[in-house]
């Protein structure tokens, strides 16, 4: 078996190990509304949110698409038949975005695996052939959507809250909790659908990514293996979920009512369903929180723990130079055995 070929199926393997964790690490910004208002019990939560990841992962490739050829360019990385720089540069990456993922999951720090991944890629390329590989149409088009989404979403969050508050203004509060609570079966099920749509799609892209690298693909096309292996994966991971984020998204930040938990679902599964749709991936963990804080502050602004904000937008920001550099430095270390 030549090096191409061995380094392509460790990369199949880091990759579905990275939709696993992202599963468990990310399934708690999807279910913790529904959680912590009691509208579900963190077991069924965690199953709905399993299966509905998995329906919106095996539904969509767009985003798939954008992860494979939107970054860095696949077909560019490797000079010849038998080089194996560009299949490095990715698992490299996907070691680099494990790592990060699982040192924040064990702090319990909803941080984004979006941004260690996009990171981490650009990070390992960038180490591999400089900063001329990176293509910068598609990077930036992948940057300003993770910087946008969390402030739409902040927005969108304050909207529907606000409109919540003078639609139900003059019902029992009781029947209305009551009410919201049931409602937030379906929006936890819709947010993790959404979930699935984008977050499970780049593992699928970072695997096509590699079969282009090696060689064994010449388009950008998601085989149908792919998709059905990152759609378990995720799934699988999705079902052991991640109680210790739970508490941070679904308590941390503010005290979650029902109507408070179904306006924050409903307004980040509609910036993330939007993404999908544009091919854009988005950081769920960013969007899901600041939907929450938009919802808070539209119910009160001092409501919002602010303190418990500061230290997920810090995360946010540290998280892809980081995982740049973890990237670049795995990347040499792999170097000296491939």
């Amino acid at each position: 078996m030549d090096t191409i070929l061995i380094i392509t199926i460790l990369v199949v393997i880091f990759a579905l190990a990275f939709d696993f964790i992202n599963g468990f690490h990310d399934t708690a910004n999807s279910i913790a509304t529904s959680v912590s208002t009691r509208a579900l019990p963190p077991r069924v939560a965690v199953l709905l949110a399993a299966v509905m990841n998995f329906l919106g992962a095996i539904t969509f490739v767009g985003v798939a698409k954008a992860i494979a050829k939107d970054i860095v360019d696949p077909f560019a990385l490797n000079t010849t038949p038998d080089d194996t720089t560009g299949t490095i540069v990715i698992l490299a990456a996907l070691i680099s975005a494990i790592t990060w993922n699982l040192l924040t999951w064990y702090f319990g720090i909803p941080s984004s695996s979006s941004h260690t991944l996009i990171g981490s890629i650009a990070g390992a390329a960038i180490a591999a052939a400089g900063f001329g590989i990176l293509n910068y149409s598609g990077f930036s088009s992948i940057l300003i959507g993770l910087v946008l989404s969390p402030f739409l979403a902040l927005a969108v969050g304050f909207i529907i809250m606000s409109l919540f508050k003078v639609i139900f203004k003059n019902l029992n509060l009781y029947r209305t909790n009551r009410g919201f609570r049931t409602f937030q079966i379906f929006t936890a099920a819709i947010q993790s659908f959404t979930h699935g749509t984008n977050d499970a799609q780049k593992a699928m892209g970072i695997i096509t990514m590699a079969l282009i690298a090696s060689g064994l693909q010449t388009d950008d096309s998601v085989q149908d293996w792919v998709r059905i292996a990152c759609a378990i994966a995720m799934g699988l991971g999705t079902s052991i979920g991640g109680y210790k984020i739970i508490k941070t998204v679904g308590g941390k930040i503010m005290k979650i009512r029902p109507v408070n938990g179904a306006a924050a679902d409903l307004s980040s599964a509609a910036i993330i369903f939007g993404a999908t749709l544009i091919h854009l991936p988005v950081s769920t963990t960013h969007v899901i929180s600041s939907a929450i804080m938009g919802v808070g502050s539209a119910q009160r602004v001092k409501g919002v723990k602010w303190g418990v904000a500061r230290k997920i937008v810090l995360t946010w920001l540290i998280t892809m130079p980081i995982s740049a550099i973890m990237a670049a430095i795995i990347y040499f270390i792999l170097n000296i055995f491939f």
